[in-house]
């Protein structure tokens, strides 16, 4: 516990604030001229990675592992929650966000296509980012009540 809660807020945290970060700065994306929008997405991206990644995995460890470890039935339900909260983030993540950023990733932003428009992902790419986010923010919501539970 002394480890595994800990952990679990810390790495939590990070995740959370990292997607609140980019749910802030998305709106930005659709103010960007198309020829800018391109370099400041994949400059954005490449900061994020694998930041994102690592902090969401080691939450979704740290409360896999305090559903078999806690000693209160309520902190292993909450854990389970957050465990669950964050899987939902990271398929977001894998199956929404992670396409859109490796097709962005192989545009040259001087010769994008030409139905560059009728492809522009941002408001997608914003919408889902905001999925996850909230999901990320309510598992460390979820783990701080289970702190709290322990205390």
């Amino acid at each position: 516990m002394r480890i595994l809660m800990p952990a679990a807020l810390l790495a939590g945290g990070l995740a959370a604030g990292g997607l609140s970060v980019s749910v802030l700065a998305a709106p930005l994306f659709t103010t960007l001229p198309t020829g800018m929008y391109v370099p400041v997405h994949k400059g954005l991206v490449t900061r994020f990675d694998p930041f994102m990644p690592i902090s969401l995995v080691s939450c979704l460890l740290a409360d896999v592992a305090l559903v078999f470890a806690a000693p209160q039935t309520a902190v292993r339900l909450l854990a389970a929650l957050g465990a669950l909260l964050l899987a939902s983030a990271m398929t977001v993540s894998l199956t929404k966000n992670v396409p859109i950023n490796r097709w962005l990733s192989t545009l040259d932003p001087q010769a994008l296509p030409a139905d560059f428009d009728r492809l522009d992902p941002r408001e997608r790419w914003i919408r889902w980012n905001r999925v996850r986010g909230a999901l990320a923010v309510a598992a460390l919501l979820v783990n701080v009540a289970a702190a709290a539970v322990l205390i």
